[in-house]
């Protein structure tokens, strides 16, 4: 379903619109990062870490805790790279739609 002005993406099949969301950020990242022309020291853990993402989204509610040690993993890893500046913004935004951690 679209989305309209500040609006979460609602999922049809009755998933965790969180999910949902990390899933197609994930996945348009996962898709530019294919895409970059230019090789960079730590592409492969970067493509890794997007792979381990995208496994963990088809389980389910993944762990808070895993999501954001993934997250910084792969900023790390691409963060230099200014190309994926807006993919990799919007895999953390879809990440803090998990929120805190319980402790």
């Amino acid at each position: 379903m679209l989305r309209s002005m500040g609006q979460r993406r609602v999922a049809d099949s009755g998933e965790d619109p969180r999910v949902t969301e990390l899933s197609a950020a994930v996945a348009r990242l996962r898709r530019q990062l294919a895409c970059y022309p230019a090789d960079f020291a730590d592409r492969g853990i970067a493509e890794d870490e997007l792979a381990a993402l995208a496994a963990m989204i088809l389980t389910g509610v993944p762990e808070v805790r895993r999501l954001r040690r993934s997250l910084l993993l792969v900023a790390g890893a691409t963060g230099s790279v200014s190309a994926l500046r807006a993919a990799l913004a919007d895999v953390r935004a879809a990440v803090e739609l998990f929120g805190e951690q319980p402790r």
